[in-house]
């Protein structure tokens, strides 16, 4: 009976020792932030050649799509993980937001200039200017994607699903007579199902009525902000 007890205790205490799989597919911190960073910088590499392609030129020119890169590189950075220090990790996630575009800018200055195009980087210039709220918005909407409250996550798809929509309706409307429509209508349509998505795992009325309202007003909002500003 002992030696039984203790071929037990021996087979418990070694299964106890090996990682599971979770342990053992994890990533370290570190080399999440690195591939966000390193992800960043390919994202604005990546957009100065598209503007070459004629199928993505107009994409490349969108500044939807950089949002969305940068709400994802801060869900694969990890920093919206974990449940200690909610405030600290709010205000990593909206940093890291900023920092991410701006590194897309850094990216598309420096693929630009190296293909014999001059393009400048300034802290005056509109974009780099934008990406601070833009960044800011970018984390907290990713900080919310994980949020177990489901008006969280109606927001943060309503949020996405407002840059999407609003600047596509505003490019039909103003820019489409030399970009062609197609890149804005995918985006309007892209927007529209990123707002069903966000109602429909909002998963309470109060959850989708809030998914709703901030992609309405929100898409409103965006148009107007492009409208008065000018945006190219």
């Amino acid at each position: 009976m002992n030696s039984t007890l203790s071929s037990a205790g021996v087979t418990r205490a070694a299964s106890s020792s090996v990682p599971g799989p979770e342990s053992g597919s994890a990533v370290p911190p570190f080399a999440r932030c690195t591939m966000a960073v390193t992800g960043a910088v390919l994202a604005g590499i990546a957009t100065s050649f598209g503007q070459a392609v004629p199928g993505l030129s107009s994409i490349s020119n969108a500044a939807g799509p950089w949002f969305v890169v940068a709400v994802l590189l801060v869900l694969a950075a990890g920093i919206t993980r974990g449940g200690r220090r909610p405030r600290l990790r709010t205000a990593l996630a909206m940093v890291s937001g900023v920092v991410l575009l701006e590194l897309m800018h850094i990216g598309y200055w420096a693929a630009t200039n190296l293909r014999g195009y001059v393009d400048t980087l300034s802290i005056t210039n509109f974009w780099v200017v934008m990406a601070l709220p833009a960044g800011l918005l970018a984390g907290a909407v990713a900080l919310a994607l994980r949020s177990p409250d489901g008006r969280w996550r109606g927001a943060a798809a309503g949020v996405t699903a407002a840059v999407l929509v609003g600047e596509g309706a505003r490019a039909l409307l103003q820019v489409a007579a030399s970009t062609g429509t197609v890149t804005w209508v995918v985006q309007i349509v892209v927007g529209v199902a990123v707002l069903v998505a966000g109602i429909a795992l909002a998963r309470s009325p109060i959850g989708r009525a809030v998914a709703l309202g901030v992609g309405v007003v929100g898409s409103v909002a965006v148009f107007v902000v492009y409208a008065v500003l000018g945006a190219g």
